[in-house]
């Protein structure tokens, strides 16, 4: 992975977890040939993993194939809630919990 090819080293996206796809507002330009073009996702693996899916794959510069990062995505059903996870040099860090049920009991207000 590439910290030369991006502007800030994986940066925090609050909630925003990609299964897919390039976060190209942090991408500066490939290191390794100085061009600033699209970004390729390669060797793209999805799998279950003790109850939790795994989807992972490579962020690759469009012109020289040089290796910019590896992209980590994971989902998980904890309880009552869906659990997303992303990790990524170039998409950054996030996290998110959404509840399964109609009425998230976390957003509920005390009636008393």
């Amino acid at each position: 992975m590439c910290g030369g090819c991006v502007g800030t080293e994986y940066p925090e996206r609050g909630t925003t977890c990609l299964e897919g796809g390039s976060f190209l507002l942090n991408f500066v330009g490939c290191a390794q040939c100085g061009r600033r073009d699209f970004v390729l996702v390669s060797n793209r693996a999805e799998g279950l993993h003790g109850g939790e899916e795994i989807v992972t794959y490579d962020h690759l510069c469009k012109n020289c194939h040089h290796l910019i990062a590896r992209h980590e995505y994971t989902f998980s059903v904890v309880d009552d809630y869906q659990e997303y996870t992303m990790l990524c040099l170039l998409c950054g860090r996030a996290e998110d919990s959404i509840s399964i049920l109609p009425d998230d009991p976390r957003q509920m207000t005390p009636l008393f």
